[in-house]
């Protein structure tokens, strides 16, 4: 498949004297999206830390030196555009979408709110509240909470795997103060990629960048460690990837935990550690993953357990990579009753992904639906800018969609067999009652007594 879509186009790419990274690419409207990605995330929280990255995302809306929070919240909501932001494990992403006459406005905001946020302790004592309020409704959804439960299984209590949201205690308990050194550790201008997707001069982009540096370096208290950095002439000495100094992910241990939750539906997940995005077979994961259970109603697993024997409403499998790991994983919910055989039936895919290789008409067709999704998504201008932001933060590179295009052309259903034998299940599980016996894989089920009102179960095991 070729394009010649602004998403596609070379993007200018440039390092500013504080070390803070520019990364500017054309778009086909007058609506410019733009923003400040920050490499710091879940991941990165000390451990007496846990949900204080999403906390601080919260905070940085809610005064800087030179603006209170009704200022921020106004200032681009006034002409029309939109203020948002986003906390993963590996980044915190702040961006904003408006007319390209705004454009100036809109880089001294996101620049004074990132870089000169103050954390008040008044908004603080509001703000958690709103934070806790955000936590309930998650944990009121056992579909959700349940890949967090999964995700810490598979990455043994490391930080990648804790809950982003925190807990309610625990945030009760930070400070400013902490806020504040959590942002003077993290939020470092050679940390953060400035992302502009618009009809924008890269010059234009860097002058307005530079200029809205510079007012919040005048904003800064004296003994800030920045105020002289965002004044810098020279460029300082950037480490050797932006992950540097990370812990490393811990080797996978085999384990099995039981909890105790009231759930009406069983919910199951079944994966295993898999590739980082920097690992070449990522790519034949994620067609294999989309194959399996990608959005598609004619995913594999959607067609068996949906389509043909009715046993399900959603069932998917999701892959997830970070620099340094990945995962993939299988969610079904069902009837207590209909979990061994769901299981088995998601089993039975997995056994033919990995016992032979996909026929060549098959291969083709799965590459031409994967190139079309890609592309649909690619039509969102939104999703085009954060993409962008998230890569060159992370990899120091631009997306380049015929580029990807041309890789997944080149996967060979021989490299594809060879991933999923690594990664799937191989040996034949009849029985429904039987855990699965894997060296590297989990199944985590949340399960429900008929009896309802007997305590419920929640096991989590690994086998």
């Amino acid at each position: 498949m070729a394009t010649t879509s602004p998403a596609s186009a070379v993007p200018y790419t440039h390092t500013l004297p504080c070390g803070m990274r520019v990364i500017c690419a054309p778009s086909a409207t007058d609506v410019v999206y733009c923003g400040i990605a920050v490499d710091a995330g879940t991941r990165d929280e000390l451990p007496d830390e846990n949900g204080l990255a999403h906390f601080c995302e919260h905070l940085t809306f809610k005064g800087t030196h030179r603006r209170r929070s009704w200022h921020i919240l106004n200032r681009m909501e006034s002409v029309g555009g939109d203020l948002n932001a986003y906390t993963g494990k590996e980044e915190t992403i702040y961006y904003t979408a408006f007319l390209k006459e705004h454009f100036a406005r809109a880089v001294d905001l996101l620049a004074d709110i990132v870089l000169g946020s103050t954390y008040p302790q008044t908004e603080m004592n509001k703000e958690v509240e709103v934070v806790i309020d955000e936590i309930e409704s998650y944990n009121d959804s056992p579909s959700e909470l349940i890949f967090d439960d999964f995700e810490n299984l598979i990455f043994c209590g490391h930080p990648l795997g804790r809950n982003i949201l925190g807990e309610a205690g625990r945030l009760r308990g930070f400070r400013s103060e902490d806020i504040q050194r959590f942002a003077r550790r993290l939020y470092c201008p050679d940390r953060m990629v400035f992302f502009v997707y618009g009809r924008i001069e890269p010059a234009q982009a860097c002058r307005e960048i530079t200029k809205a540096l510079k007012r919040v370096a005048s904003s800064l208290p004296e003994n800030h460690p920045f105020q002289t950095l965002l004044q810098a002439d020279a460029s300082p000495a950037r480490p050797d990837g932006n992950d540097a100094g990370r812990t490393a992910v811990p080797e996978y241990r085999p384990q099995t935990v039981t909890l105790h939750k009231d759930t009406h539906q069983a919910h199951v997940m079944i994966g295993a550690r898999a590739y980082s995005a920097r690992d070449p077979r990522h790519l034949s994961l994620y067609l294999l993953n989309n194959i399996l259970g990608g959005p598609g109603m004619n995913s594999r697993l959607n067609l068996s357990l949906r389509e043909k024997h009715g046993l399900v409403y959603t069932v998917e499998s999701v892959m997830t990579t970070y620099t340094d790991t990945g995962l993939w994983s299988v969610y079904f919910g069902c009837d207590p009753h209909d979990v061994a055989r769901c299981r088995r039936l998601v089993l039975k895919e997995l056994r033919r992904l990995a016992e032979a290789p996909l026929a060549p008409h098959a291969l083709e067709a799965a590459k031409r639906q994967i190139k079309g999704q890609i592309g649909i998504s690619y039509d969102s201008f939104e999703n085009v800018a954060l993409a962008m932001g998230k890569t060159f933060l992370h990899y120091d590179r631009a997306r380049d969609l015929n580029r990807l295009y041309q890789k997944i052309d080149g996967l060979t259903a021989e490299g594809l067999h060879a991933v999923a034998q690594e990664l799937f299940p191989s040996r034949k599980l009849d029985i429904p009652h039987l855990p699965i016996t894997r060296s590297e894989g989990a199944e985590i089920t949340v399960s429900t007594n008929e009896n309802q009102s007997a305590p419920n179960d929640f096991s989590i095991s690994v086998d």
